[in-house]
């Protein structure tokens, strides 16, 4: 007869400590076996080179390592979700299911049909809060609204860490012996499911006191590279929020503290408008004529606009799956704006291809830039992408390295005039949303 189990089932939280849900397996009464899907329905949109499946990969098999000197191991498959599970729970006697919150649409439809089938079977299903500190309606308005704008919710943020939150960290280890025994459980290799290894590595990311420290004074500056790379080890779950919060506090330094806060806005404002992801926050900016050029959108992804800011931040993109924050601004601003794009167009082509994606904050900032969002300029406020230069790159380190061809007669000439495409924005925008 089968051994009785509970699963824990990994998905964007690939870390074996302080992990909330692994953490609440590991405590219950049933040997717990460890299981990660290669969901077929998300795979499907990617190229075979995806950067992103190739660290989660290589992530899972570190842990897998990890967990086989402990005599267990992670059982790895590839499928729809929901099918896997028949077939685990066909094959094991499953008594719980237990994973950690996921707040993204596609998401919550899938965990429902996980939980129904689970249900039908007399299987417990539960999940827990992990990738951020606040979630769904913790922070919100003294009559229960959401907040759509950033500071009052950054100050109730603030406010209710201090008053309410312990610094908890769940750690795992004194408790893996509770692990289901068996370290020959299934594996895949990236072949398998149909990818092969990328060329392009997700850095190590770096919160290291001096980082945290210079934070401020050197975030705006793309040539000097003094972010943390946090960005696609949150998205994965590699690190913990709560270890993160917990150095930025250490370190006393708001501004870093502020974009941790940033994160779980975007992800709030996902939650309780869900339909964000198609649809313009503010309604009338649907009413907006875009042009669609669909040529100057391939320059535009390309780095040949003629805008050497744009063009490096472009370029650096495509190479690298990475592109400074600073620079995301300007090449959003100037797609939407000066090329009068939709921003939709903006947000699946950095979806395609940032290491760091994250639905929520590409969703919120890709509607920031367009003026159409949650806490967004006003939409007459049209960034400069040649005075971005002067303030941020002015020795042109930053463009210099990733546009080789910049001040030769090679460097593309200007898509759009500054002014006229400037004019014509405004002139667009005003007739939609008046």
């Amino acid at each position: 007869m089968a051994e009785k189990v509970n699963i824990f089932w990994f998905r964007r939280d690939l870390r074996l400590d302080d992990n909330v849900g692994f953490y609440k397996a590991l405590h219950g009464k049933f040997p717990v076996l460890p299981l990660f899907i290669f969901d077929s329905e998300i795979l499907n949109e990617l190229s075979k080179d995806d950067a992103r499946v190739t660290f989660i990969f290589e992530i899972l098999q570190k842990m897998r390592n990890e967990l086989q000197e402990k005599g267990s191991s992670i059982a790895i498959y590839h499928g729809k979700p929901i099918d896997v599970f028949k077939k685990v729970i066909s094959e094991f006697e499953v008594q719980n299911v237990i994973t950690n919150h996921d707040y993204e649409p596609y998401a919550k439809k899938r965990d429902e049909a996980i939980e129904k089938l689970l249900t039908e079977k007399e299987i417990g299903f539960y999940t827990f809060k992990d990738q951020v500190i606040f979630e769904k309606s913790e922070i919100v308005k003294d009559d229960g609204d959401p907040y759509i704008v950033y500071t009052p919710y950054m100050k109730k943020w603030k406010e209710k860490f201090r008053k309410e939150y312990t610094e908890k960290i769940y750690y795992t280890n004194d408790f893996l012996k509770n692990l289901y025994q068996n370290s020959r459980l299934p594996n895949l290799s990236l072949g398998d499911i149909g990818f092969e290894k990328s060329k392009v590595e997700i850095p190590e990311y770096d919160v290291t006191p001096t980082t945290i420290q210079e934070y401020e004074k050197r975030r705006n500056f793309p040539a000097e590279d003094a972010t943390s790379h946090l960005g696609p080890h949150l998205r994965f779950g590699t690190v913990s929020i709560r270890k993160m919060i917990k150095k930025a506090i250490a370190e006393k330094n708001e501004v870093f503290w502020q974009e941790l806060i940033w994160r779980e806005f975007f992800m709030q404002i996902l939650w309780h408008f869900p339909e964000t992801v198609e649809n313009a926050f503010k309604k009338k900016y649907d009413r907006i004529e875009w042009r669609n050029n669909e040529e100057e959108f391939q320059k535009w992804k390309e780095g040949k606009t003629g805008y050497p800011l744009v063009d490096a931040g472009m370029r650096q993109l495509n190479e690298t799956g990475y592109m400074h924050n600073r620079v995301r601004m300007v090449v959003a601003s100037f797609l939407c704006k000066h090329l009068l794009i939709d921003w939709r167009w903006g947000e699946a082509y950095f979806a395609e291809k940032l290491l760091d994606y994250e639905l929520s904050s590409n969703v919120g900032n890709w509607q920031w830039a367009a003026g159409s969002g949650v806490d967004a300029a006003p939409y007459f406020r049209i960034f400069n992408p040649t005075t971005q230069i002067e303030k941020f790159d002015k020795d042109y380190k930053y463009i210099k390295k990733w546009v080789a061809e910049f001040e030769t007669d090679k460097y593309p000439k200007k898509i759009v005039d500054h002014k006229e495409a400037r004019e014509r924005c405004l002139q667009v925008y005003k007739k939609a949303v008046s």
